[in-house]
């Protein structure tokens, strides 16, 4: 760019020269103040900028003879820290979030689809090899209690997990051979894969 933006006026340098003495002048006073007002001083610099800015814009309040300049200053910083104050505390806390805090309501989307897939195909199994199934894996029992749980000896609950396990194997390659063919259940991936 070639120059400014806006030609400068006589009275723009007059002003920049007044708010550099003001500065010169209440400067450490206006930022002893502030940081004592916000208990940060980085804060603090900024209220003293932005008092700044509004002493530019309103640079005829400093030179009218009316009241004191470090007043008017001082007003002018708490004014803007009030404001700030207010700003911030009609805002809601913001939180962050993280994986130590999931969402309030999870996605199951997944799991319903895993759970009907399986569905699905336990029903295409025989009963025997269902309820053998059910007892060891839904319900978590051993091969023993299976047994007891169904009045069959043991090797024939090994015998029929075996192949109601094959079976399911089979139904889902099956499903691998149509266009969308649904995944197989996490619960299920290891037993049958």
């Amino acid at each position: 760019m070639a120059g400014p933006l806006w030609p400068r006026s006589r009275r723009g340098s007059t002003d920049e020269a007044l708010i550099r003495s003001v500065y010169e002048e209440h400067g450490n006073a206006l930022l002893a103040y502030a940081t004592r007002l916000t208990g940060d001083r980085a804060t603090a610099e900024d209220v003293v900028q932005e008092t700044l800015i509004r002493a530019w814009r309103h640079s005829e309040v400093l030179v009218n003879g009316k009241g004191s300049v470090r007043g008017w200053l001082l007003t002018v910083a708490r004014n803007i820290i009030t404001d700030r104050y207010r700003a911030k505390a009609a805002r809601p806390t913001e939180v962050a979030g993280s994986a130590a805090t999931p969402p309030v309501e999870a996605d199951h989307s997944d799991a319903v689809v895993d759970a009907m897939t399986v569905l699905g195909a336990l029903d295409r199994l025989s009963p025997e090899h269902r309820d053998v199934l059910t007892e060891l894996y839904y319900r978590e029992r051993s091969v023993a209690e299976a047994a007891d749980s169904l009045g069959i000896p043991a090797g024939t609950v090994k015998s029929r997990s075996h192949y109601a396990l094959k079976a399911l194997r089979e139904t889902f390659r099956e499903g691998n051979d149509r266009p969308s063919r649904p995944q197989q259940p996490a619960g299920l991936r290891e037993v049958v894969a």
